[in-house]
């Protein structure tokens, strides 16, 4: 029943014309960005050849790319998931989707795995990017893979954020407002409460907080290393706001 319903959701993302505005928006700008940088690298690399050990295009051109692509992931995921299920409300046809022999669970989660796929689809487009240089230089896959990984964490972060959100109002636009104030607020309150904690000489509360600060997260991953700790802290986040999500729509229904 959950890749029903995700199947339901990604069909009604692709019948919208915001998701296609915003699939356009990303390509066109990560591709500008994409080519800017290559551009820049081919007119340094006389220089880089005469260094030891230089850097290559994979670090100089595709891992700024995907830092990128996390960044305007920022603005757009609120967008995509406003409508999961505030917009249901709005309908009046949550009521119908509560009283289907479905649960909660897998109503979230199957929402859920709907408007992930459709990240992972503008992940996969970002990534066939460097791909296409594979033939004509050596590229630095094991990094590229690691940065990859990233994205798609932070992605299932922000998709869990955002869906969250949407499950606390019938208006679309306010839970759009709403998930990109929470996620902004997130990425400046853990840094600086990590930060603080850690100037504190409080090491254990800083690795804690570290969990509501998903670039933070994603910083270590964009530079080729697998971070466990990293990891686990992007899926708890995600794991946690699903939570909630279910808790919300959970007292929604038992409330009548």
């Amino acid at each position: 029943m959950i890749f029903t319903i995700a199947g339901k959701e990604l069909k009604a993302l692709f019948a919208s014309p915001l998701a296609w505005v915003v699939l356009t928006f990303m390509q066109v700008l990560l591709a500008y960005s994409f080519l800017r940088r290559l551009d820049d690298f081919l007119q340094i690399q006389p220089r880089l050849i005469r260094m030891a050990s230089p850097p290559g295009v994979t670090e100089l051109v595709v891992a700024p790319t995907f830092a990128t692509a996390a960044a305007i992931l920022l603005f757009a995921v609120p967008l995509l998931g406003m409508r999961l299920i505030a917009e249901e409300r709005r309908n009046q046809t949550m009521v119908f989707l509560m009283s289907a022999p479905v649960s909660v669970t897998e109503i979230v989660l199957g929402k859920f795995v709907g408007l992930f796929a459709f990240l992972m689809l503008i992940i996969g487009l970002v990534t066939a990017m460097p791909l296409a240089l594979g033939g004509g230089t050596a590229l630095d896959y094991g990094l590229l893979a690691s940065v990859a990984l990233g994205l798609s964490l932070l992605a299932a972060a922000f998709a869990a954020a955002s869906l969250y959100v949407s499950s606390l109002t019938a208006h679309p636009l306010v839970a759009a407002i709403g998930a990109f104030g929470v996620l902004l607020a997130m990425l400046l309150m853990g840094e600086t409460a990590g930060d603080s904690l850690r100037a504190r000489n409080w090491p254990v509360p800083a690795a804690l907080i570290q969990v509501f600060s998903p670039l933070k997260n994603f910083e270590p991953l964009a530079k080729g290393v697998i971070d466990t700790y990293a990891v686990i802290c992007l899926l708890l986040l995600a794991a946690t706001l699903l939570a909630l999500t279910i808790r919300e729509l959970d007292g929604r229904r038992l409330k009548g």
